[in-house]
This record gives structure tokens, sequence and C-alpha cells, in this order.
């Protein structure tokens, strides 16, 4: 009863993208999580205790059920290529996601439950609960696909006490067999940096991850391809993402300030970033870091970046390096 109860409001949210899994210890993590860490691919956003990531009652202790949800964010006709990913170019998820999940956790609480809720800057493994709970596959590119939404949502979770009455899970054995991909390995070509391949994933050197980086290498540099901050490469090929629903939600619309021309932001003061930018995903990590990629992806473009001296020292100084790397 409470399953469907539950159902039904999301849908009332204009979520239909849901799913439940038992709020347990996943075991079945822990080598992968080793494995991950032997082989030093971790970075500096994750999680590097092990307990937090497969133990989700560290996270609520009382937590019976996992309710997973997809929130679409794709609107079409909207996007123009600039360097920003997709999923920059509207209002901070977190921040909307979160106001979604409050909803949520306020009717399970008048169901007589507790709930919290949960997105992205978190230890859950949330991918892993979300293909357990059914609400997409993960693809060869390492990102949840939805069949009505593609690879374009974000993720949330609501933790409650909740004790639904749940269908057989997904299996661990399964997560790898990528039968929804097929022969498929469109992913892999488009790839710049070769980060997924047929062999292994590499998170360290996905241009996504560089472009957040606060310090980069002059070859980290020489990589970015005009990445400002994001990247969808992978995504803009996936046969997944050519027949999907879009428009869904209306909180993430795009920003139309955010399709302006790269210049914009290569000379952006702080009342610009605090006003615009800091106002999207991608303002948490500050005005220099995007200053920088959008200087980056100028030189790249032939133009000259050298009347942006004076911004800061540490603009000054990567002035200096981006013009090393291709001069």
């Amino acid at each position: 009863m409470w399953k469907q109860q539950i159902e039904d409001f999301c849908k009332s949210l204009n979520l239909d993208t849901i799913g439940f899994v038992r709020c347990r210890r996943f075991e079945e993590l822990i080598e992968f999580y080793e494995q991950r860490k032997e082989k030093n691919l971790q970075n500096e956003f994750e999680e590097k205790d092990i307990e937090k990531r497969i133990n989700p009652m560290l996270t609520m202790e009382s937590g019976k059920t996992i309710i997973s949800i997809a929130f679409p964010y794709y609107h079409k006709g909207e996007y123009q290529e600039n360097g920003f990913s997709i999923y920059t170019k509207r209002l901070d998820y977190h921040k909307v996601v979160k106001s979604y999940l409050a909803q949520i956790c306020g009717f399970i609480e008048g169901l007589g439950g507790k709930a919290e809720g949960f997105v992205d800057s978190n230890a859950l493994p949330e991918r892993y609960i979300a293909y357990l709970a059914g609400v997409g596959f993960l693809g060869k590119n390492n990102m949840l696909i939805t069949k009505k939404y593609g690879s374009y949502v974000f993720l949330g979770e609501v933790i409650t006490d909740l004790e639904i009455d749940l269908e057989d899970e997904r299996s661990y054995k399964e997560i790898s067999n990528f039968t929804e991909c097929g022969e498929c390995n469109r992913c892999f070509n488009e790839c710049p940096t070769n980060s997924i391949n047929k062999t292994k994933v590499n998170p360290n050197i996905c241009l996504s991850y560089l472009t957040q980086k606060k310090e980069l290498s002059n070859q980290e540099i020489s990589l970015l391809k005009g990445n400002v901050f994001g990247c969808d490469f992978c995504q803009l090929k996936c046969p997944y993402n050519e027949e999907i629903i879009t428009n869904v939600l209306s909180d993430f619309q795009t920003l139309d300030y955010m399709n302006e021309d790269i210049d914009i932001f290569a000379t952006m003061d702080n009342k610009f970033f605090k006003d615009k930018i800091s106002n999207t995903s991608c303002g948490w990590r500050g005005k220099n870091v995007i200053k920088r990629n959008a200087l980056i992806r100028m030189h790249q473009d032939e133009k000259d970046i050298a009347s942006y001296r004076g911004d800061s020292s540490y603009i000054n100084g990567y002035i200096d390096q981006i013009k090393k790397v291709t001069n």
C-alpha cells in the first residue's frame, strides 16, 4: 500500500521513473571499491571510506527502504554548444532536487514514517542503487540510462524507515553485462581522452572531471577540447538519447545566459558570477576555475588571451601556462 501511495505522489510531481530497494549493506561492492583504491582511480570528490560507500545505514540508522528517483532535465531546442555541459545550463540541481525530495519526505512522514532525502554530494552509490531499483541500466559510458529520458537525468534518493514490500532486486552479477548496450561502442569512440574503453574505465581522465580540477597539468590543459565545465561527448552520440521525452520539469529550463559566447565567461566579474553562475550546477566550483577553462578554450580557438591578465594571480599564472602548452 505504501509503495503505490508514494509512487502516485511522485507522479503528481511529474516524477514517473522511480524504484525501491531494501536498505542494506551492499557487501557485493567491497571488491569494486577496493580495486578502485588499489588502482588509484579515486578522485578528490569521492568518499574514500569504503564502509560509508557500501552501508547506507550509516547515513540513516533506522532505514529500511531506499527510494531512487530520476529527475529528467533535458529541454529540447534550448541548447547551444559553448563549452558548458547540458546539465550546467540550468538552476543548480542540488537545490532543485532537494526541494522535490523535501516534498516526498513530507508525504512519507504523513504516512507515519521517517524519511531523509539525498542528492549527489553524499556517500551513497546512487547509480548502483538506481540500477537495482530498476530505474535504469548502467551503460558502457558508466552512466545511468533510463528508457524515457536516456542519460539526461539527475538522481535523488529517499531513505525511509517504512518497510515496503519489494519485488526481487536485480543482481550485482548482471551489472557488468551491458545487455542493453549490445554491440554498440559509440561512447568509446567519442571519448576524447579514452577515459571509457573496452577494457577499463578511468574517471580521473574524464573531461568532466578535468574541468572541475583546481590545478591542471600541461597535458590536462591540452586534453580539454574546448570544454569549460562538464562533458557531453558520450551522451550526444548515445542511441538511447536520440528519442527521449524532454521538457518535463519546468525547474530545469535552460538559462539563456548560459548559452552566451565564451568571452562573457572569460571576462566575468564577481557580480556576474554571484548573480548568474553561482545559481547553476557549476557555480559551486567558483569563478576562477570557470574563467580559466574559458581562456583555455579561447586560446585553442586561436584568440589572444594576453589581454585578460590582471584578474588574479591564479588567472595570470594560467595564462602563461596555457600559452606554453601550444606555443
